[in-house]
């Protein structure tokens, strides 16, 4: 606990797949003080014509007031 899922579009690299979950890990230890041992993150490839049925529709969309940072928005420009 906690557990975090990524999904994405296929093409990253494992290199690029394990620096973001090394990234995601060292903030969720940094931000919410849990130990590396209790973390966990794993990487869902969804393909780009499967997106808006698998993930937006279902994800975003229907579960809009759990986002923390919505689509279409840059951080910067979020109200603080």
């Amino acid at each position: 606990m906690p557990h975090v899922i990524v999904k994405l579009w296929p093409g990253k690299s494992e290199k690029q797949k394990q620096s973001l979950a090394d990234a995601i890990t060292k903030d969720v230890m940094e931000i919410l003080n849990y130990g590396e041992e209790s973390i966990s993150v794993a990487m869902e490839e969804v393909k780009p014509q499967d997106w808006a049925e698998q993930v937006y529709r279902r994800e975003i969309q229907r579960n809009s007031e759990q986002l923390y940072k919505k689509p279409g928005y840059r951080v910067e420009d979020l109200p603080k």
